[in-house]
This record gives C-alpha cells, sequence and structure tokens, in this order.
C-alpha cells in the first residue's frame, strides 16, 4: 500500500467515525434565545456538502465536512453526545435514576436544546449530575440550560479560580481576539467562514457558571455519580490550567476531555491565555496510556469524533502524545542552538510518521504558532538581538518604514507586483506598514484585504482563516466587535473578593488616578469578612482587616457581598440600596463613586488591524 492509498483509507475510517452511532439530528438546526435572537445555526454550513472550493484549502474543508455533522450519537451504550450544536460536544451518561451531563456548552440555550434532543430519543431522563473536564467557557458555560445546581457538580482542583480569573482579569481583550479567532460575524459560506478546526464557531447565548460541589483534587480518585463509577486523571497545565480525563471501568469508555482531539491543540491559542506546557502535556498523555488505554474500548473527547478499538486507541494517544514531544523537545534544541522563535517556526516540519496522520494536522493549532509559544514560554518576548530591545512602537515604526521605502506610493506598487507574483505574505507584512502610517489610505488598506484575504483560502489553520477573513472585513468597513461577553453575573459572583477588588484594581488609570488618596473599608455582613481598600500612587490595594500605619478609612460600608457586586456591575445605586436596608453607611459614600470614577472602561471594540 503507498502513502496515498493509506492516506484515502484515513480520511475513509474518519468520515466513517464522524458518522457512526447516530441517532438523530435538531431539525431545523437552529438554536434561539427567548427573545428570537438566533444563538446558533448550524444550517448555515449546509454549504459543505459541496466540493472544496479555490477559496479554501481542502484539509481545512475536509475537517470542517466532518465537525459541522449535528445530531445525537452512540459512543457505547449507555453513553451519547450531542454534537455540531456549540464548538463543543456536550455528553450524556445514562446513570440509574437519570442522566449525568459532561460539558454543558457555551450557553444556556445550547444546552438545553442539545438535552432536549438527547431526551427526545432516549426518554425524559432528570439530570442527576454535571461534569465539568476543564475551565474553559465552552465546557461549563450554558450548566443553566440543564439544571439549576440541584445535582452533584464534578471538577478538576483549581477550576472555579482558573475559570474566573481567565474571563474576568484579561477577558475584554480576549474577547475581542475571539472574535477574529472564530470568525463568528464572517458570513457563512465558502468565501467566509467555514470553521474553526476545533470546531464550526461560538454560540452568543448567555453564559452562566454554578460552582463545583465535587473536587477532584488527585489521579486515581472514583467517585460514584447516579450509580456510575468514574476513575480520574488530574492533568493540571495541560490544555487548560485545570483539566482532567476520566475513565468509565464498567463500559470500557475514556474521556479525554480536550486533551486529545482530532488536531494539533493550541500551546498558546490566537486568542490569547497562558503559555501551556507541551512537555508536561505529552507525559499526562503517556500516563493517561498506561492507565486506562489498555480497557479503553472507545474514546471520546470534548471535540469531535470518538476512537474505537483498543488498537486504534493507543495509536490515537500515542499520535497526539508524540506531536507535543516533538514540538516541545524540538523547539528546544533549535533555541539551544541559537535560532529564535520566528525562525524555528519556519524550520520545523513534523516527521513523516506524524506529519501523514490527520489528527496531528494544525487546523486549530498550527506547527508554526506553537513553536513561537513554546519559545515564548522559555525566552519570553525577547529574543536576545539588541536591535529588538527597544523598537519603535507600530505606528511610528510604519511611518519611518514608508519614509525609507519611498514613500506609500511606491509601497504599493511594488506590493501590487509581489501580490500578482503570488506572494501574499509579504504583501501583508509590507502594507502593514502603509495602514499603520495612513489609515485612511483605502488603496492601502483594500490591497492589504486583498492579500490577507488570499492568505485565509489557502490556509489549513481554521483560526488563522479567521483572522484572516475578519481582517480582511475590517479593513474593508465591517467591524466584527465582540460578539460575546467575557463576564456575566455568574461570573462575578464565582469570583472570589481577593479576584473581585484585583478585577477593579486592573481597571484603575493610574495617571488619573495618581495624585488621589482613599481609604474605603468594607464589612460583610454576610460573611464577617472586613477589606480595607486603599488607593494611593494610582494603585488599588485591598488588604484583609485594617490597613497598614492605621490610616483611618474616609467611610466604611456594612454590605453583603452581593450587593458589592451589583454595585459594581452598575445594576444598583448606593442611595436606593441604603434605603431599602441593604448598605449602611459611616463617613463620605461619595469616596466610592469617585474610585468608581477612575476605573477605565475596557472598549470591547478596540482596532487590531489599524493603529
Amino acid at each position: 500500500m503507498n502513502s496515498s492509498q493509506a492516506t484515502v483509507m484515513r480520511q475513509d475510517a474518519d468520515y466513517a467515525a464522524a458518522s457512526r452511532g447516530f441517532i438523530g439530528a435538531l431539525d431545523p438546526g437552529l438554536v434561539r434565545a427567548k427573545d428570537g435572537t438566533v444563538v446558533w445555526d448550524n444550517d448555515a454550513y449546509a454549504f459543505l456538502a459541496a466540493p472544496c472550493p479555490e477559496t479554501a484549502n481542502p484539509s481545512l474543508w475536509r475537517q470542517s465536512q466532518m465537525v459541522a455533522r449535528q445530531g445525537l450519537y452512540e459512543v457505547v451504550p449507555g453513553i451519547y453526545q450531542v454534537r455540531g450544536l456549540d464548538l463543543s460536544n456536550m455528553t450524556l451518561v445514562e446513570g440509574d435514576r437519570g442522566v449525568i451531563v459532561i460539558d454543558p456548552l457555551i450557553s444556556a440555550e445550547c444546552a438545553a436544546a442539545a438535552l432536549a434532543l438527547y431526551r427526545r430519543h432516549r426518554g425524559d431522563r432528570q439530570v442527576t449530575g454535571v461534569i465539568y473536564t476543564h475551565s474553559h467557557v465552552d465546557h461549563f458555560g450554558g450548566v443553566r440550560g440543564v439544571t439549576s445546581g440541584d445535582v452533584p457538580i464534578v471538577a478538576p482542583e483549581g477550576f472555579l479560580e482558573h475559570a474566573v480569573a481567565e474571563n474576568v482579569f484579561a477577558g475584554p481583550a480576549m474577547a475581542r481576539r475571539s472574535a477574529y479567532m472564530y470568525g463568528a460575524a464572517l458570513p457563512k459560506g465558502p468565501d467566509g467562514q467555514i470553521g474553526a478546526g476545533l470546531g464550526m464557531t461560538t454560540s452568543t447565548g448567555a453564559v452562566g457558571l454554578i460552582a463545583p460541589t465535587v473536587n477532584i483534587t488527585a489521579t486515581g480518585q472514583e467517585e460514584t455519580v447516579d450509580g456510575v463509577r468514574i476513575i480520574f486523571q488530574l492533568t493540571p497545565g495541560t490544555e487548560a490550567p485545570a483539566e482532567m480525563n476520566f475513565f468509565f471501568p464498567d463500559r470500557g469508555a475514556l474521556c479525554m476531555a480536550e486533551n486529545a482531539c482530532h488536531t494539533l491543540h493550541n500551546v498558546l491559542t490566537l486568542r490569547g491565555a497562558l503559555v501551556r506546557d507541551p512537555h508536561i502535556w505529552a507525559r499526562y498523555l503517556t500516563e493517561a496510556i498506561g492507565l486506562f488505554a489498555d480497557r479503553a474500548d472507545a474514546l471520546f473527547a470534548s471535540h469531535h469524533w470518538p476512537t474505537w478499538g483498543r488498537e486504534q486507541v493507543l495509536a490515537f494517544l500515542s499520535g497526539q502524545r508524540d506531536v507535543y514531544a516533538y514540538l516541545h523537545d524540538q523547539t528546544m534544541r533549535l533555541m539551544n542552538n541559537g535560532h529564535t522563535g520566528t525562525e524555528i517556526a519556519e524550520m520545523l516540519t513534523l516527521p513523516p510518521a506524524l506529519d501523514e496522520q490527520w489528527h496531528t494536522k494544525g487546523y486549530y493549532g498550527s506547527l508554526s504558532h506553537n513553536v513561537k509559544a513554546v519559545y515564548q514560554r522559555y525566552m519570553g518576548w525577547f529574543d536576545g538581538n539588541p536591535a529588538h530591545l527597544w523598537e519603535h512602537p507600530p505606528v511610528e515604526a510604519a511611518k519611518r518604514y514608508v519614509e525609507f521605502m519611498g514613500g506609500a506610493d511606491a509601497v504599493l506598487a511594488k506590493a501590487r507586483q509581489s501580490l500578482a507574483d503570488g506572494d501574499a505574505r509579504w504583501v501583508a507584512q509590507v502594507v502593514n506598514h502603509v495602514v499603520f502610517a495612513d489609515p485612511a489610505n483605502e488603496q492601502a488598506r483594500e490591497l492589504q484585504a486583498q492579500a490577507l484575504e488570499r492568505l485565509g483560502y489557502g490556509s489549513e489553520n481554521g483560526t488563522w482563516r479567521n483572522f484572516y477573513l475578519t481582517g480582511a472585513s475590517e479593513l474593508r468597513g465591517t467591524m466584527a466587535g465582540t460578539p460575546t461577553s467575557p463576564s456575566s453575573p455568574d461570573m462575578l459572583a464565582a469570583l472570589t473578593t481577593e479576584q473581585l477588588f484585583d478585577a477593579l484594581a486592573v481597571r484603575v488609570d493610574g495617571p488619573r488616578a495618581a495624585a488621589a488618596r482613599l481609604v474605603i473599608r468594607m464589612e460583610f455582613t454576610d460573611t464577617g469578612d472586613q477589606y480595607t481598600l486603599l488607593l494611593a500612587n494610582g494603585v488599588l490595594t485591598h488588604i484583609r482587616g485594617d490597613a497598614p500605619g492605621g490610616a483611618a478609612p474616609g467611610v466604611t460600608f456594612g454590605l453583603t457581598r452581593p450587593v458589592l457586586e451589583q454595585l459594581i456591575a452598575g445594576r444598583a445605586k448606593i442611595p436606593e440600596q441604603v434605603g431599602a436596608g441593604r448598605v449602611t453607611i459611616d463617613g463620605d459614600p461619595g469616596l466610592l463613586t469617585r474610585l468608581m470614577s477612575l476605573l477605565d472602561q475596557p472598549d470591547p471594540d478596540f482596532a487590531i488591524v489599524t493603529p
């Protein structure tokens, strides 16, 4: 058998696996909010049934064809998945009294629709437990669509801390970049959004969070939920800071969370996050093989389709392990030979045995940006070249580049020739300087849009395609904005009090607040906790108890933690809360108003492809 025959066979096997166990689909494949707004439309991807057009990479088109399949599927008897109703999968495990929900999608509307689809075919079983595999929003955000919280909620140790920290502290910036990464605002079609490699896109419904009631704190920990035995493996620092795999010993089924999917994943996601550790990721995959592979007849994950058969499960996990280990080790080898992240990204290729596998291809993560992430993890942003130590910022550098290159007209003339020669990558790099030097230059914006569009059409990586095409769209005047909010009442409620004050601290406008000095005391009547907030030198510091040095507070508030959340979110005002007896004040209440006036309001639509 030659390599092309082997590729066709693997392709056919994947198509068969993606279809295996199909029971029924949501028809039409639309999910709406209570006000009628469409929060998910899987029918918009019907165009993928056609042959691959010239505007898409054939490999990404193939991936999207399988990922777009929507419906209820049987994994093994008693374990079912709803796929194609959000970026992620929702898995349902039947127990003695009802059904356990694993990863209830992003939004409550989609989770409720997925549960209704399951019940239509499997009966009206009550939800008897929820499992969050890890701390990313597409694995917990829809929980209020399946339960009000009166059942066990199982999650890995550290889940709550990481779930809320990621979505609140850097939430506005991540959400804006997510609009590019998932291309939610792009039209669905051969010229636009065709998926994101991991899933199709993100839903836009109501995001919630119910705190876990059962924490998994050690590998090997066994829990029984609704009569179902589950053995857990903690994998912190892999695809998420808090994550876990788990095995159903009585059903021979292994859940790999998002640690092993049918794509090379992200070491650093393009929306932004903490850099992940592919070295420890590979080690935990090795551990999973040792713990479960000889007993697993089926493997399923939080995305994509399952793998069946012990030999196939072992091969899949081994390939996934090897791709992260190779990526890490070879980047380190080349780094220690003096190469920078950008250079290594151009040098490194996977060995044939890995490169020929579909599930190690860069549909979501890419070899290129993952190599740079490994370099960043160990070496930071600076590549050691002193010429890069104190460069001009983008706009000032752009003006100087354009002047050195003979002015905008000369740059654009040469760039048009480069585009005609097929070097869209260079055009995007060089015309970016013209756009940043003069964002009103319509010829530059259009040429840059054409270059980005061409790069998007050729990309095998779904998120790269979405970034390129969203950038082109915004250059032409159609703003993607930020489709979803990074925070919600549930997110605020899940923050510890310290995290809540930290979330305020990162919003203080330092220059405006530099001369202000405020001391505010918060006494929480529901918890008994007491905090002093000190604003000085443009820094908001929170101290449990009294301020150092005995600094007297200018005002003391007596209130509950939920009331403080409402005040911070702007859903309540101090006078009305005082009138209702929910807040007491000793001192000048205007100090809190003064503090709030010194907070910066994040811009959800900040510029990306223009200055």
